[in-house]
């Protein structure tokens, strides 16, 4: 209800001062009605929009870059990969009519698991307005012409699923070749179009060349081949020299002509052909002009339309073979190298501590008893003590002596085994249990804490003329010093044997 009184009002208020007008001023009306002329035309024009449902099907394996090459063509940097169908488009706009409009682009997963998704990016209605595009990774150049005949055998099998009317495909068919033979190199004419050809020579066209445009699929097809700038990696990594790079876009573009299709080389790390290939995508989908020549110069910015190649133009390639011959097989020719296994180093786990110890100390168990007794030399002494035996004999008796445990002698052998030689052939009878350690301890920190001056044996103001062992704290010992030390001791342990002997044979004669 009031809708249609707010409708009713309007139709009122406008039509009251109309009537005032008419019968006001006559000469009005026709201003009016020029203003409603050029109203019209300019409402008419403006339906004369860019078309809308225009669709780029993208194909190819993955990890070839199919929706980077998308978003590079968007212009945006961040963009989420899905699976199965991706859905992206790319902006389109007319200058000459201020309109723009979305180009569809839907990229399909490199699984062939998800090629019953193109019914949703390409139903039968709108088959017209598509246009197949494969992408082939460069960095894989052994992959490439198996990955082309692969994905447009599933293009032909979803046209085919279609059941497009015979009258519709044969349509698209011809308006194919058409297009392929119509094409005229672009810069022949004035601002670098083409030249206008006559009446006469348009109704004439050539015909098709032997192997071009045998799988018409009835829809523009566009090879895209990405990450060209793997290229130089190919050269020093694989040792691809140029006839193989000649070699393998020969056979690439023979596919190309085999489908109609255009070739483009392209890198979206450095940006190359990019531009190119959005105004041939505008130009094939929205009939934009488009002035770009072929390329084939440059071997990492390869452009070539449909239309301008043909048998002749691909054997120019086989001049440059020398090790190889045009008619090798492909996959002959492009080996894909031999994968080189990582091999791991086995990562060791060290035990606990408290574990190995454990361990080392049932092993120690294991092990045979030294006998505490008094073992026999069997080098000769001299009267002052100093010994006959060379040093590294000496360290030899003294680490067969010890036992396997850490004790204060092993240590000592290990540090200044002069040292532990002299110990040894003054001390053989030293028992190697808990005593010895703590005799020995005491001994050298003894010798270390002496300071001189100190009253005491071994000290140049004590009793003993022995040499003081310390000249100065902290200072090095001296060898003469440390023999000297070990003779007194020898000496007083002589002294105490002697004791112990007489009082033995003492014992001895009382009970006889």
């Amino acid at each position: 209800m009031a809708t249609s009184g707010r409708t009713a009002l309007l139709s009122s208020t406008s039509s009251g001062p109309k009537n005032t007008l008419e019968s006001s001023n006559p000469e009005e009306d026709d201003g009016q009605d020029l203003w409603s002329t050029i109203l019209s035309e300019v409402s008419t024009h403006s339906r004369s929009k860019l078309p809308s449902g225009k669709n780029v099907l993208v194909m190819g394996e993955v990890g070839s870059g199919k929706t980077t090459l998308v978003a590079k063509l968007q212009g945006i940097e961040e963009y989420m990969k899905g699976r199965g169908l991706e859905y992206l488009y790319f902006s389109v706009h007319d200058d000459d009519i201020d309109d723009h409009t979305r180009c569809n682009a839907w990229v399909l997963d490199g699984d062939l698991y998800h090629k019953g998704l193109q019914g949703v990016a390409v139903p039968v209605d709108s088959i017209s307005n598509t246009l197949l595009l494969v992408t082939v990774d460069m960095s894989r150049p052994w992959n490439a012409l198996d990955s082309l005949q692969k994905w447009a055998a599933v293009a032909r099998e979803h046209i085919d699923k279609l059941r497009v009317a015979p009258e519709t495909l044969r349509e698209l068919e011809h308006r194919l070749v058409k297009q392929f033979q119509e094409y005229t190199e672009p810069g022949s004419g004035e601002d670098g179009t083409p030249q206008r050809r006559s009446e006469e020579e348009e109704s004439v066209l050539l015909p098709l060349g032997d192997n071009t445009l045998t799988h018409n699929l009835g829809i523009p097809m566009v090879v895209v081949c990405t990450k060209c700038d793997a290229i130089s990696t190919l050269e020093k990594e694989h040792d691809y020299r140029d006839e193989h790079l000649d070699f393998i876009q020969s056979h690439v573009r023979r596919f190309c002509l085999q489908y109609g299709a255009s070739l483009v080389y392209t890198s979206v790390k450095e940006m190359k052909n990019l531009d190119i290939l959005y105004k041939y995508l505008v130009h094939r989908l929205y009939g934009f002009p488009f002035h770009s020549p072929a390329q084939v110069v440059e071997r990492d910015a390869v452009f070539i339309p449909s239309g301008w190649d043909n048998e002749k133009k691909i054997a120019i390639l086989h001049e440059n073979f020398q090790t190889v011959k045009a008619d090798d097989s492909f996959e002959d020719i492009v080996v894909k190298p031999p994968v080189r296994k990582i091999v791991h180093e086995k990562e060791i786990q060290a035990e606990d501590d408290q574990v190995f110890l454990v361990k080392l100390q049932s092993l120690l168990a294991k092990q045979p008893a030294v006998t505490a007794g008094r073992p026999v030399d069997t080098t000769s002494r001299a009267p002052t003590g100093s010994p006959r035996t060379s040093n590294r004999s000496a360290a030899a008796n003294v680490a067969n002596a010890m036992p396997q445990s850490g004790t204060v002698l092993a240590f000592l052998c290990s540090i200044e085994p002069t040292c532990v030689c002299f110990l040894y052939n003054f001390f053989p009878s030293y028992p190697t249990g808990q005593t010895s350690e703590g005799v020995l301890a005491n001994f050298f920190n003894s010798l270390l804490t002496k300071k001189a001056g100190t009253g005491g044996p071994g000290t140049p103001g004590g009793g003993n003329n022995t040499p003081g062992t310390v000249r100065k704290s902290g200072s090095k010992l001296v060898l003469g010093d440390v023999q000297a030390e070990l003779d007194r001791i020898s000496n007083r342990e002589t002294d105490a044997d002697l004791s112990n002997a007489n009082e033995m044979s003492t014992t001895d004669g009382q009970d006889t």
